[in-house]
């Protein structure tokens, strides 16, 4: 498993990033490996966001981005924003006890 997490910078209309974010959102879900993802606003601070995404592996992840179809995704999310995309690996996780 691996989190792809990117933090994006709207320069763009917010709206329209959420709706260009929504779209390359349905293109992952269908690519394999792929296992969930969260898009969160910053509380303080309406231009920034940031995606997690769950990953079975590196792989599948890589080659989602070399698709040709997520050519026109990514250029949409640049056209309105910078982002900071980074991939890890998770170490430790807790859930609340019961």
């Amino acid at each position: 498993m691996i989190t792809f997490i990117n933090r994006f910078t709207v320069t763009g209309p917010t709206e329209e990033f959420e709706q260009a974010f929504d779209k390359t959102s349905e293109f992952f879900t269908a690519q394999p490996g792929f296992v969930r993802h969260r898009l969160m606003r910053h509380t303080d601070d309406p231009n920034a966001y940031a995606n997690l995404a769950e990953w079975e592996d590196e792989e599948s992840f890589r080659k989602a981005l070399q698709q040709p179809e997520f050519v026109a995704h990514r250029a949409a999310l640049q056209a309105l924003s910078t982002s900071d995309p980074n991939l890890y690996i998770p170490l430790y996780e807790r859930v609340a006890r019961a």
